[in-house]
């Protein structure tokens, strides 16, 4: 949560041509409602069937980047997707870069009403492991910007990387 999957999601996206879409997004345009509340009255649990639905149909698209919700990777259905059909990536964020990037964002469940310290570190000790289970490549993302991060990721995949100072 926080380290920065739908921005770094989008400069890889612009750099490949390919189309950018993020699973939350999707989800929410499906329901007609948001993240927050499809919480609310479907719990977790619904809203990560729902998740479970949208990112096998995202992933079985060609051409796109698709960035994933922090708790998609907690089911073995979407590790198993993400792995087979992708090339996986986990932005590594520091629990610091995670409380400075999300302390003022109200849209994220989880976290809400919550000591959001406490909540990531609880949630990293969870994600991390299997974030590591299934990531093809690993990029710390202190001092980095997305689109830094982004040349990188095309690097990785044998693609051409452009100039950053240009």
């Amino acid at each position: 949560m926080g380290a920065g999957k739908s921005t770094v999601g989008r400069s890889l996206a612009q750099i490949l041509d390919f189309e950018f879409v993020d699973s939350d997004t999707e989800i929410e345009q499906r329901c007609g409602a948001d993240i927050h509340w499809i919480f609310e009255i479907e719990g977790e649990s619904g809203f990560r069937d729902r998740e479970a639905r949208a990112i096998e149909d995202i992933s079985s698209r060609s051409a796109i980047v698709m960035a994933t919700g922090g708790g998609a990777i907690l089911r073995d259905e979407n590790r198993r997707v993400l792995s087979e059909r992708g090339f996986v990536v986990y932005l590594e964020a520091t629990l610091r870069e995670q409380v400075r990037r999300t302390s003022k964002d109200q849209k994220r469940p989880l976290l809400s009403g919550q000591d959001k310290r406490r909540v990531l570190t609880d949630l990293m000790a969870v994600r991390e492991p299997l974030y590591k289970e299934i990531a093809d490549l690993t990029l710390p993302t202190t001092k980095r910007n997305a689109r830094q991060l982004a040349e990188q990721i095309v690097s990785a995949l044998g693609g051409p990387v452009s100039d950053s100072r240009s």
